[in-house]
């Protein structure tokens, strides 16, 4: 399986694929995509533009993208939240289905606590890769989400193989939790 991980970003989104075979991930390509000192909207295109590319090249099975955080500066998070739609977009139009992760989850996944540094992440995300050298924050960050991804989606395709059953009982998952 092929797993695109994305870190999307206003001005910089990180991209990174992986492939999963059993329990071993292979690094395939990781990237950043800059967007111009332009109007919001041309930001947008862009993202939405090179992801496509970045589907086009690479033809990965799935994707997995971080999810926004609030910020401080709800201007910053409303930027981010739409730089997030573009990417959403690129990728549901080539038919991906789309995993979403917090940062928390994604911090746990690659390093082992949620309240990892950016840093600690990139050194990680290198040696479960073995990469020669540490990739740059947003695209250690968009590897991260992907391999977030490939260690869930065992648990994902089970839960999903389950959901029918659960919900002809009245039951659903909300938040990680079974109600009913």
């Amino acid at each position: 399986m092929k797993i695109l991980g994305i870190d999307p970003g206003l001005r910089i989104t990180g991209f990174g694929v992986i492939h999963k075979q059993g329990n071993k991930l292979t690094y395939i390509a990781s990237g950043t995509i800059r967007t111009p000192d332009a109007d919001l909207p041309q930001r947008l295109k862009t993202i939405l533009a090179s992801l496509g590319e970045v589907v086009q090249t690479y033809r990965p099975d799935c994707a997995a993208i971080e999810k926004v955080f609030v910020n401080v500066n709800p201007q910053s998070t409303l930027l981010l939240g739409q730089a997030r739609g573009a990417a959403i977009c690129a990728l549901v139009a080539a038919d991906l289905l789309v995993a979403e992760y917090t940062a928390l989850q994604v911090k746990k996944a690659v390093v082992g606590h949620g309240k990892a540094q950016k840093v600690q992440v990139q050194d990680m995300v290198q040696r479960l890769l073995q990469l020669p050298g540490a990739p740059g924050p947003d695209a250690a960050d968009a590897l991260g989400v992907a391999i977030c991804h490939a260690n869930n989606s065992d648990v994902l395709e089970v839960l999903g193989g389950l959901a029918p059953a659960l919900a002809r009982r009245g039951l659903r998952v909300r938040g990680g939790r079974l109600v009913g």
